[in-house]
């Protein structure tokens, strides 16, 4: 099954996000994570939360809260980004699991159904589904070579800086 490209998206660009806003030790709000994205903060949340349980992202409660990498930008893979969100339940709104994307009593694309012939024809189970199988074992291959530290090194590259803090001002 090929992956549900906007979840997918949608997470790495959250754990980019995070990396490019947080710094070292700071922490980004879910509201803002929102508006740069263009989403509805509820709508991310259960990204949010699958990333969190993974142990990609980490969050602080609170007035000052928010979510930081849960390790090193260069040690995360963008493998494990999408695999922390393609096995989401049904209960985050998203069924993306095995028979994710059927109606129910329907074969997986190029197998027989209880009937006997193959869900699509011959022609899809011979030729169709064994080129989207080969596509996303490609995808799947450069995910796992890509990790959010090449991403962040892409962004530099192509002239966008890193927010700095505001200089503390001790004047009286």
């Amino acid at each position: 099954m090929l992956l549900r490209r906007d979840r997918a998206m949608v997470a790495v660009s959250i754990v980019l996000d995070v990396a490019f806003h947080a710094g070292r030790g700071g922490t980004v709000p879910a509201g803002d994570i929102a508006e740069r994205l263009g989403e509805a903060r509820r709508g991310i949340e259960p990204v949010l939360q699958a990333l969190s349980r993974a142990g990609l992202l980490g969050s602080t409660r609170g007035p000052k809260g928010g979510y930081r990498l849960g390790r090193a930008a260069r040690d995360m893979r963008l493998s494990e980004v999408v695999g922390a969100v393609s096995g989401a339940s049904e209960e985050d709104g998203d069924a993306a699991g095995p028979g994710a994307g059927r109606a129910a009593g329907e074969a997986p694309a190029g197998e027989a159904p209880a009937g006997g012939a193959p869900a699509g024809g011959a022609l899809n189970a011979a030729v169709v589904a064994p080129l989207w199988d080969a596509l996303e074992a490609l995808l799947l291959d450069r995910l796992g070579e890509t990790t959010v530290a090449q991403l962040l090194q892409q962004a530099a590259a192509k002239g966008l800086r890193r927010p700095t803090p505001e200089a503390l001002n001790f004047a009286i």
